[in-house]
């Protein structure tokens, strides 16, 4: 199995698949999606389309076991029941994303369309609100610092103080939206 920077990435993270028929380790799984969604693909059968047209190049640079690549199945497979958490983490450390003083930092809360779940006769999950989440952008690099997630019954203005309390030693400036500008709201 290859040792490229990053596949090691992700060697850390806990793999939460099913022992049984488990073939292609997660790192390397986690790896290709990463580079499938950064070369534009949008969804798995494009995935599907990448990974078939640049298979050579991959398993070249790769080297997986058997020289087989895992199919965009078992990379979807493999995100189902990720930490996003820890993926996104792991994705910061390999990007080295870490805002600089004077750099204006972008907080904003975020509903993710379509993530909840209404009680209805034909569905077979539990039903939960909608997922929320606070994202954190650096403005002049472009890039987003590991996603925080907001507790389920509360909003983004009571996930921000830790997120601040994080940040604020670092120097930088801090934007935000009119929700987070409240004259009775104050960070500690």
């Amino acid at each position: 199995m290859s040792t490229l920077a990053i596949v090691e990435a992700f060697r850390d993270l806990p793999d939460t698949r099913r022992e049984a028929g488990r073939r292609h380790e997660l790192a390397l799984c986690l790896a290709l999606f990463t580079l499938a969604v950064s070369a534009g693909c949008r969804g798995f059968l494009a995935m599907g389309d990448w990974l078939n047209s640049y298979r050579d190049e991959l398993v070249e640079w790769f080297a997986p076991p058997k020289n087989r690549l895992p199919s965009y199945s078992t990379i979807r497979r493999a995100l189902l029941k990720l930490d996003y958490a820890a993926y996104s983490h792991c994705l910061a450390n390999f990007f080295e994303i870490e805002p600089l003083a004077g750099k204006t930092i972008a907080l904003d809360g975020k509903t993710l369309r379509g993530s909840y779940n209404a009680e209805t006769p034909a569905s077979k999950a539990d039903p939960h609100q909608a997922i929320q989440l606070v994202s954190v952008y650096v403005v002049e690099r472009g890039l987003i610092l590991p996603v925080q997630p907001v507790d389920k019954k509360s909003n983004e203005i009571t996930a921000l103080p830790p997120v601040l309390k994080e940040l604020a030693h670092r120097g930088v400036v801090f934007a935000f939206d009119a929700l987070n500008t409240q004259k009775k709201l104050v960070y500690r």
